[in-house]
C-alpha cells in the first residue's frame, strides 16, 4: 500500500497547507488582477501571494535561484519534508520527481529580451534541480513535463518506483510560475476569460491562469510505521491514457479522460459509486467542460458531487495535479467538498457543481483529473488510511516480468525511401526534431507491424492476404528530450521581444511543450494508452527507458514505444519494448540505459 505522510503546498488561496485548507473552507476566491506578473493585457490571473524578494528571503534561498518557479518549489517541498518528518539526512534514500512545462521561464525570457539567446531554453531539469539542491544530495531526480498534467504523471513515475522496490518513500510534485512566454502563450489561443473563471457554466468562457507549487510524500505503508508517522490517506489509483485526438482540444466523447480514469479505479479495486467527490480539470473552456463532463457521465452512472477548484486557485498548468492532489487530501482528511466558485447556470440540464464548501462525513474516496496539451490525460484516487487495512497480512508482490528491445532506429540511419511520408498540411508545421521525432517513430512501429505480419502469415494464410495496419500501435508511449522544441520555443520568444504581446503565433507556444512529441505519435497512430515525457537534461533518455521498464515489467502494459529526442545534437531515436521474448534483439534490465543500447 502506498501511503501519504506529508504534503506542502502555495497557491493564490495563500501559503502553506493550513492557510489553504481555511480558504477552501470559507470558499475564498485567489483570483484578481496581477500584481507581480507585468503584461499588457491584465486578465485576472491566481497569483502567489509572495514577491520573489519575499520568497526568496522565506527559505533562505542561494543567490543564483531567483526563478520563481523554483522558489515556490522550494517552499512547498521544505513543507512537505517538515509534515512527514523527514530531513537532509534521509535525502540519499529518496527520490524525488518534480513536474513543470516553463521551468525557468520567468528568468529565461528576461536573458533573452537582453541578448536574444538564452542558454537556459527548454531546460525544465534545471528547475527541478534547483528545488532538489537546496535540501541536499537525492538519490533520484526527475522531471515529468506533460504540460498541465505534468504533476498528476509524477505520481505515477513515483509509485510505480515504490511498486518496484527500488524505493520506500518518493516526494512528488510540482510547481510552475506565471511569466509573460506563459500567460501570452495561453492569451494566444483565445481561451482567458476576461472575467472570474466559471467551470461548467453555461456562460464560461475560458480559464484564469495561476501559478503555484505542491509536493508530497509518498511512502510504503510498512516503511511510514516503521518511522512512526501516521500515514494521512492513501494513493490507492491512478491511470493515464492519451485522447490521440487534438494537440489542444478534447474529443466530444472524452475518450482519454474515460480511460484515464477506468484505469485509476480498477487500480483502486473501486467500483463508480465508491466515489464520494472528483476535483474535476474543470478549466472553464467550453470545449474542455463539456468533454470532462460526458467522460465523467460515461464512467459513473449516477454522478458523484463534482467541482472544479480552478476557479478559486487560477489555473496552475504543470503544478495543478499536484496542487490539486493536496487539496483532495484536505478534503478527506477534513470531510468537506470544495466549492465550484462563480457558477450560477446550467451547462447540463441535470448536472450542478457542488457551489459551497459543503460537509462530507462519509467521504472515502475522491478522484482527482488532471488533462494537457497532446491529450495527456491522468487520474488519481485517493483514500482514507484505513487502519484495519494495516493489520491485515500485505500480499506478496509479484515478481517483475522479463522485458525486451525487439526494434531500434536511429533517424540519420533511414534512407530517404524508408521514412513515412507525413501529410503535407501537417509537415509544413512542424520543426526538423518533431518530423524527425515523428518519421522515426512512425519508422520503429511499422516494422513491428511487418515483423508481427510476417510470424502470423507463417501461421494462417488468412494473415498473410488480409488489408494491414501499416503502424502498431503501442500500449505506451515514453519519450526523454532534455530540451524539447527549442526552436519554437525561441521564436515564441523572439515574437514577444519584437512585436510585444500582439499577434503571436499559437502553434510555436503549443510545440514548446515537451510532450509534443509523444502527442502527435500517439494521435497519428491513434494509440490511446499511458503516454508521458521525461525532461530531466541528458539524464532525460535513461529516466523514459527505466519508466517504460517499470510499466511493463509491472504489468501495466504489454509493450512500449520510446523516443529519445533533441534539437542540440539532432538526436531522433526510437525503439520498441515488450514483454515477449519472441523476435527480441536483447533483454532489457532495470539497470539498462539508453546509451547502452544506442551508443552515439
Amino acid at each position: 500500500m502506498i501511503v501519504i505522510t506529508g504534503a506542502g503546498i502555495l497557491s493564490s488561496l495563500g501559503i502553506g497547507v493550513d492557510t489553504t485548507l481555511q480558504a477552501l473552507q470559507s470558499g475564498t476566491c485567489g483570483i484578481a488582477p496581477p500584481r507581480h506578473l507585468t503584461t499588457q493585457h491584465p486578465l485576472p490571473v491566481g497569483e502567489v501571494p509572495m514577491s520573489n524578494a519575499e520568497l526568496s528571503e522565506a527559505v533562505q534561498a542561494a543567490s543564483d535561484v531567483t526563478s520563481r518557479t523554483a522558489l515556490m518549489g522550494i517552499m512547498a517541498l521544505g513543507e512537505a519534508l517538515q509534515s512527514a518528518q523527514l530531513s537532509s539526512a534521509d535525502l540519499p534514500h529518496l527520490a524525488l520527481v518534480g513536474g513543470t512545462t516553463v521551468g525557468n521561464m520567468d528568468v529565461t525570457e528576461m536573458e533573452f529580451a537582453r541578448t536574444l539567446h538564452a542558454d537556459t531554453l527548454g531546460l525544465c531539469g534545471m528547475c527541478t534541480d534547483q528545488i532538489a539542491a537546496h535540501f541536499g544530495e537525492w538519490n533520484y531526480v526527475t522531471t515529468l513535463s506533460t504540460a498541465c498534467s505534468s504533476a498528476a504523471n509524477a505520481f505515477i513515475h513515483g509509485a510505480m518506483l515504490i511498486e518496484s522496490g527500488a524505493y520506500d518513500c518518493v516526494v512528488v510534485g510540482g510547481s510552475e510560475a506565471l511569466s509573460r512566454f506563459h500567460y501570452n502563450g495561453f492569451r494566444s489561443l483565445l481561451i482567458l476569460d476576461p472575467d472570474s473563471c466559471r467551470p461548467f457554466d453555461s456562460s464560461r468562457a475560458g480559464l484564469n491562469l495561476g501559478e503555484g507549487a505542491a509536493f508530497v510524500v509518498l511512502e510504503r505503508e510498512s516503511h511510514a510505521l516503521a518511522r512512526g508517522v501516521q500515514p494521512l490517506a492513501t494513493l490507492s489509483g491512478w491511470g493515464n491514457a492519451c485522447d490521440a485526438f487534438h494537440q489542444t482540444a478534447s474529443s466530444e466523447e472524452g475518450i482519454g479522460a474515460v480511460l484515464a480514469m477506468q484505469s485509476a479505479l480498477r487500480r483502486a479495486g473501486l467500483q463508480p459509486a465508491d466515489i464520494g467527490y472528483i476535483n474535476a480539470h474543470g478549466t472553464g473552456t467550453p470545449n474542455n467542460d463539456a468533454s470532462e463532463l460526458a467522460a465523467v457521465r460515461s464512467v459513473f452512472p449516477t454522478l458523484p458531487p463534482l467541482s472544479s477548484t480552478k476557479s478559486a486557485t487560477g489555473h496552475t498548468t504543470s503544478a495543478s495535479g499536484s496542487v490539486e492532489a493536496v487539496i483532495c487530501l484536505l478534503a478527506l482528511q477534513h470531510h468537506f467538498l470544495p466549492a465550484n466558485l462563480h457558477w450560477s447556470s446550467a451547462m447540463d440540464e441535470d448536472f450542478t457543481p457542488v457551489l459551497v464548501p459543503t460537509p462530507a462525513p462519509q467521504l472515502h474516496h475522491v478522484l482527482c483529473n488532471a488533462f494537457a496539451f497532446g491529450g495527456n490525460d491522468t487520474a488519481l484516487v485517493f483514500s482514507q488510511y484505513d487502519t484495519v487495512q494495516s493489520e491485515e497480512q500485505p500480499s506478496a508482490t509479484p515478481a517483475p516480468r522479463a522485458v525486451y528491445l525487439h526494434q531500434l532506429l536511429r533517424h540519420e540511419d533511414l534512407a530517404p525511401e524508408d521514412l513515412p511520408k507525413i501529410p503535407p498540411m501537417v509537415a509544413r508545421r512542424l520543426t526538423p526534431l518533431l518530423k524527425r521525432g515523428l518519421q522515426v517513430s512512425l519508422a520503429v512501429l511499422a516494422k513491428v507491424a511487418q515483423s508481427e505480419r510476417s510470424n502470423s502469415a507463417a501461421s494462417s494464410e488468412q494473415a498473410a492476404t488480409a488489408l494491414p495496419n501499416p503502424y502498431v500501435q503501442p500500449q505506451a508511449i515514453v519519450v526523454g528530450t532534455a530540451m524539447g522544441c527549442v526552436t519554437d520555443t525561441e521564436r515564441f520568444l523572439r515574437q514577444l521581444v519584437e512585436q510585444g504581446e500582439e499577434f503571436l503565433s499559437p502553434t510555436h507556444f503549443i510545440h514548446s511543450t515537451h510532450n509534443t512529441l509523444a502527442g502527435l505519435v500517439a494521435i497519428h497512430t491513434k494509440s490511446h494508452g499511458y503516454n508521458t515525457t521525461f525532461s530531466q537534461g541528458d539524464a532525460s533518455y535513461d529516466h523514459a527507458l527505466r519508466d517504460a521498464y517499470l510499466l511493463l515489467s509491472q504489468g501495466h502494459a504489454d509493450n512500449a514505444l520510446v523516443g529519445a529526442h533533441d534539437e542540440r545534437n539532432n538526436l531522433a531515436v526510437a525503439y520498441y519494448l515488450s514483454t515477449s521474448p519472441e523476435g527480441a534483439i536483447c533483454p532489457i534490465l532495470p539497470t539498462t540505459t539508453f546509451h547502452a543500447l544506442c551508443p552515439h
